[in-house]
């Protein structure tokens, strides 16, 4: 189903005049269909919860999405790291509500500022509350009704949980391509092969799924216990992923963050729903060389780079973009 994934921080009461709650777990997860047949277009509006205490879901979030709404009750360091993650996950598209706490007076001058600082130039800021309708509207109009062919298919999976009578499922996301029911496939870590016993996007049962999709895979021909959190699915022989035990990186550094990588820290990169841990080894010039907690399969091109943080940064914890990796 054609669908545009939307990255919002906003409060509960914004999404729900903008879609209908239909998940909620480290995020909530917001729908609105228009159309139907070959002619429907869905937004799905992700928002992380426990931002800005915990960094994880708002890149899960950012990982998936091609769209972002941030709704500014207070400008803060918060809202100055929100804006640079969006920034450095590419995402080019979005919309700034300006939505005053307790009567408070933002500046939209200043907002624009610090949106330009962070890379959003061509985000609309709103000194209002827009019409919801309107919001929709612009959303809808950048929903891809042609999925690309051409793409290999991944799909990034985020839960797992076995169905009597059916078997193993993993829920996740289509990162590229499209997935078809009855295909052969590759499950990593692990490279465990398997078919897909079934599908499902939306509730409904399909015979395949597109790039965007929030979609169920029921697996048939591999045990129970292959899939995690961060797990990827691709078919067999893909050359999509590559297996990494130490890379060599180099980063676009965010437009905020002072702290600079030494030897010996510990970062984090957040791609296609994994989070994983990593220690700097060695830092030269114009990059750096970074060894895994464990070996990790990831894309070496993508049009959504992976980002880099550093949890114990202070308060701009993004690093910035992964724009090239390697393995070592």
């Amino acid at each position: 189903m054609p669908v545009l994934n939307v990255a919002v921080l906003a409060t509960e009461s914004l999404l729900r005049s903008l879609g209908k709650i239909s998940d909620s777990r480290d995020v909530e997860s917001y729908v609105y269909k228009e159309g139907e047949g070959a002619e429907r277009r869905i937004l799905s509006m992700i928002r992380p919860l426990k931002h800005p205490e915990s960094l994880r879901p708002l890149l899960s979030t950012l990982n998936v999405s091609e769209s972002g709404i941030i709704e500014v009750g207070e400008i803060n360091a918060a809202i100055g790291e929100a804006m640079v993650a969006y920034s450095s996950s590419k995402i080019e598209n979005g919309h700034i509500i300006i939505n005053p706490k307790d009567g408070d007076w933002i500046d939209p001058e200043k907002l624009a500022l610090i949106r330009n600082q962070a890379g959003l130039e061509s985000w609309k800021i709103h000194d209002s509350m827009p019409d919801p309708h309107d919001i929709r509207s612009e959303l809808l109009s950048r929903v891809r009704i042609d999925a690309a062919e051409e793409d290999e298919f991944l799909v990034s999976i985020d839960q797992h949980f076995v169905v009597r009578g059916i078997g193993l499922v993993g829920i996740g996301y289509v990162r590229s391509g499209i997935i078809r029911k009855h295909e052969s496939v590759e499950i990593y870590p692990g490279g465990h092969v398997g078919v897909v016993r079934s599908l499902q996007v939306m509730d409904d049962d399909v015979d395949f799924a597109v790039t965007g999709d929030r979609v169920g895979v029921a697996l048939r021909g591999v045990q129970d216990n292959i899939l995690d959190k961060g797990s990827q699915i691709v078919s067999v022989g893909s050359k999509l992923l590559t297996r990494m035990e130490k890379s060599e990186i180099k980063v676009d550094i965010s437009v905020f963050q002072r702290n600079v990588l030494k030897v010996g820290d510990v970062v984090h990169m957040s791609c296609d729903l994994q989070f994983i841990v990593g220690r700097v080894e060695s830092v030269s010039e114009d990059s750096m060389i970074v060894v895994w907690d464990r070996p990790v399969d990831v894309r070496t091109t993508s049009k959504k780079p992976p980002l880099l943080v550093q949890l114990d940064a202070g308060p701009m914890r993004i690093i910035g973009a992964i724009t090239d990796i390697r393995p070592v």
